[in-house]
């Protein structure tokens, strides 16, 4: 029998990177996100193969929504082997005395909350199945670790995952649960593109960034997921190795 992983925002980016590597693993894969056309594009991509690939249109910041797509994982599967945490936004980079109360909450909804309503429900799953326990993997970012100029609300999420990362291995462990988060820099992805033709730096000029396949994120995701439970990457940081993170950039 296949190993079950579900991925959020799957309709795109890294999502689908991590979506198309764990099929050609073996794994049969749950595609959620908000946009069906999009999932299912994901799903086309794969080329179907022997291991199915399940379309849930899904709003991760619903609770409801988010039950019904764990519904739809255990009526269909059974059980849930790894959660790749994905699904994320980001909010326009003003200042943030500018941002929109409205602004700030939808970022935190989607990658905070949802990411933790993700969990929850993979939590309650993993303990009730047999064999028991699973994995968890939740998406960072460099902004885990330092901001980029007028980031508040992503950042300020990311840093919760972090949080939220800890909290879920530690109490994961008593059910053989195991939790990590990846930690990603300028991944090859639509998101991104921008990049090239220049984005702010902290000392206020303007300059483009490296960036790196995605594929080697996908590749990370897939190591993690693949290890036995026994044991675990807490953190990894993949990135493009002369992005400007590491000191002074």
């Amino acid at each position: 029998m296949s190993r079950i992983a579900l991925v959020t925002g799957a309709g795109s980016g890294i999502g689908r990177a991590v979506s198309l590597a764990f099929h050609s693993a073996g794994y049969s894969v749950v595609l959620a996100g908000r946009r069906a056309a999009e999932l299912e594009r994901t799903s086309m991509m794969s080329g179907r193969g022997d291991a199915p690939m399940l379309v849930v249109p899904t709003d991760v910041t619903q609770p409801d929504a988010v039950a019904r797509l764990f519904d739809r994982v255990e009526a269909a599967f059974g059980r849930l082997d790894v959660l790749f945490n994905n699904a994320g936004t980001g909010a326009p980079a003003v200042p943030m005395e500018d941002l929109t109360f409205e602004q700030w909450s939808a970022v935190l909804a989607v990658n905070l909350t949802g990411a933790f309503l993700c969990a929850q429900h993979a939590i309650r799953l993993m303990k009730a199945q047999q064999p028991r326990g699973g994995r968890i993997i939740n998406n960072g970012s460099i902004s885990a670790h330092s901001p980029r100029p007028n980031s508040a609300p992503y950042t300020a999420t990311k840093h919760a995952i972090t949080g939220l990362t800890k909290s879920i291995s530690l109490d994961g462990r008593k059910y053989d649960i195991a939790c990590g988060q990846i930690d990603i820099g300028n991944a090859a992805t639509e998101m991104t593109e921008r990049m090239t033709a220049g984005v702010l730096q902290a000392d206020g000029t303007k300059a483009p960034e490296p960036r790196m396949d995605v594929k080697l994120v996908a590749d990370a995701v897939l190591y993690m997921a693949n290890l036995p439970l026994d044991a675990n990457v807490q953190f990894m940081t993949v990135m493009a190795t002369k992005m400007p993170f590491v000191g002074r950039g």
